[in-house]
Parts: C-alpha cells; sequence; structure tokens
C-alpha cells in the first residue's frame, strides 16, 4: 500500500529525510546500565520526562565523566510518535562529547535545525514542535538530576514559548519598544507562538504559566496608563514608534489626496540626525513618481503635514 494510501502525500513531505531516517533507523535508542557507565569511568544519570497532553514521555541515559564534566554516552527510550524517536535520537547525537553545562546550551530549535535536510525548509510540521521541546526539557532534567539541584533552578529566565525559547522578558520589551498590538506581531517579531501554538492563548497543547494573549494585554495597559500619566512627545520615542506615527498622519491626512490624483509614497528609511531632527526618506509611486513637482511641492506638502502632526524637527527627504 502505498503512503498517499493512508494519509496525504504533503503529510509526509512536511517531514525532512533525516526525520523519516531516524524515525525508522534511531542510532542511540537503548539504555545504558549502571555497569556500563563504570565501564567507561562515568556516573549513570537518568531522567524521565513526559508530555501529559498527548502522552509522550522519554527516558534518558546519560554516562557522564566524574573528573570532566563530559557525556560520554548517551542513549533514551520513549513512548511517542516518530518525531519525538527523531528528536530525542538527535538530541543524544548533539550532546555526546559535550559538558553537561554546554549540553544545557543546546536547545529544542537546535535539535530541529539539526534535522533539516536544507537549512531553509523545517524538518518538522509546526504542530510536532512540541516533541523536539521534550528533547530539550529532558536535557534540562538530566542536568538536574546529574547537579543535585532542583530543575527550574537551572533556568535563567522564564520561557514563555518553549518551542522557540523565547523568555518573558523578550516577549514584555518586544512589545514595549515596537509598539506592538496584536499577537501576530509578537511572531513576526519573536517567532514566540509560530510552531505548536500553546503558548498563545489557554486550550492550546500544553497549558502554561503565560500566554502571549494576556502578556499584550498586561503590557498594552501599562504602556495606556504611563502613556496617559506622561504622553511621550514624538523625540521621545523609538524610531519604530516614530515610523508608526508617521504612516499613521500620511494614512490619514497625506495619502487619501495622492491616490486620488493617482499617485502615492511609501516610508523607506528613517534616521535620527541629531539634535533632535528625524530624517523621513520617501519613494514617490506612480503618478507622483514622474511628477516634476514631486521633489518640489509634495515634498513641502508631506513635511508640513508632519511637522503640524507630529514635530517641527522632521525633515522629509526622497530617494
Amino acid at each position: 500500500m502505498a503512503k498517499t494510501d493512508l494519509v496525504g502525500g504533503t503529510l509526509w513531505e512536511s517531514y525532512s529525510n533525516k526525520v523519516n531516517d531516524r524515525m525508522l533507523n534511531p542510532r542511540h535508542l537503548g539504555e545504558i546500565t549502571a555497569a556500563q557507565a563504570e565501564a567507561l569511568g562515568a556516573s549513570l544519570v537518568v531522567a524521565d520526562w513526559g508530555a501529559e497532553v498527548c502522552g509522550d514521555a522519554i527516558r534518558a541515559f546519560w554516562a557522564v565523566d566524574r573528573t570532566t564534566n563530559r557525556i560520554k554516552d548517551a542513549r533514551f527510550k520513549t513512548f511517542g510518535c516518530g518525531t519525538a524517536i527523531a528528536s530525542s535520537d538527535m538530541m543524544c547525537e548533539m550532546i555526546i562529547g559535550k559538558t553537561v553545562d554546554e549540553a544545557m546550551k543546546i536547545t529544542n530549535v537546535d535539535v530541529e535545525k539539526a534535522l533539516r535536510d536544507t537549512d531553509d525548509v523545517p524538518a518538522i510540521p509546526p504542530q510536532k514542535m512540541h516533541c523536539s521541546v521534550m528533547a530539550y526539557d529532558v536535557i534540562r532534567k538530566a542536568a538536574s538530576e546529574y547537579k543535585g539541584v532542583d530543575m527550574d533552578s537551572l533556568e535563567e529566565e522564564q520561557i514563555v514559548c518553549q518551542c522557540a525559547r523565547v523568555s518573558l522578558r523578550t516577549v514584555r520589551e518586544v512589545i514595549r519598544i515596537n509598539d506592538l498590538k496584536t499577537v501576530e506581531d509578537i511572531t513576526r517579531f519573536t517567532k514566540a507562538g509560530a510552531f505548536c501554538k500553546s503558548c498563545i492563548r489557554p486550550g492550546g497543547h500544553e497549558s502554561r504559566k503565560y500566554y502571549l494573549v494576556d502578556i499584550l494585554a498586561e503590557v498594552r495597559a501599562e504602556m495606556e496608563n504611563a502613556e496617559a500619566v506622561h504622553p511621550k512627545s514624538f523625540a521621545e520615542l523609538g524610531l519604530f514608534q516614530k515610523h508608526r506615527a508617521v504612516e499613521k498622519v500620511l494614512d490619514e491626512k497625506v495619502r487619501p489626496n495622492l491616490l486620488r490624483d493617482g499617485g502615492n509614497l511609501e516610508v523607506v528609511d528613517m534616521k535620527d540626525a541629531g539634535e533632535g531632527v528625524t530624517n523621513v526618506f520617501i519613494n514617490y509611486l506612480g503618478a507622483c513618481k514622474g511628477c516634476p513637482s514631486a521633489t518640489v511641492g509634495t515634498l513641502s506638502y508631506v513635511e508640513d503635514f508632519l511637522k503640524a502632526e507630529l514635530d517641527q524637527k522632521i525633515r522629509v527627504l526622497p530617494i
């Protein structure tokens, strides 16, 4: 029976050849016994990790050199899908030869990238990204067992998106600095929420302490309250926020008139020129592009609107 008789052919194409190979031919499946670890002059570490929602679970076996803290061998067993097998197998391969601290720096994104056939094509579909997260989590669990510490103490920052390893601090700062207003904006800037999507809102694949929708609402409320108490002038805004402010004025005051005459413009760049001056570089489109007055009349027209609405130190320059 052909693969396409069971499932759509496109589903199989969503997995890389490396994933398919390791699903069927894992190199590190099995266990390490205490005797085998002792023969290597190593300590045996056994760590379990599982995803309760989907039922996947992994048991990691490490043989760690007592003197150098280097992982001399690694094996795994798993109750999980083929992607969990492939991810766990690649994880073992990546940590062998590394110290425990070096192994902890390997993320699920690193595991997924190592499973790609080509750099620009994902190895697995987004909804299966949580399987590589499990491989990452069992690394932390094994490291905590070896070090004799609580697993949470190894995490320097609170992680919101396990798939992309995006911290709470990063999400909050990106929203604030770039004046983001939607979850899609957050994903575009950070990749948080781009994979299994459990971190976006409650009800996803796995429960989370923090969700992007809640973080966004909280930070937006903080920003609005701060703005109400101490409204920022144009000069105090970051470049991204300035860009949004300029685009808003152009959309409301300038573009409608240009479009009626078959013209338009786009903001190509924006730079702080010092002493409070902001240079706005524009490119003329449509009828404006060929108009002899574009570099003088339209330029002055656009600049006057931006100065009146935003700041007298705005300077509009053509590209």
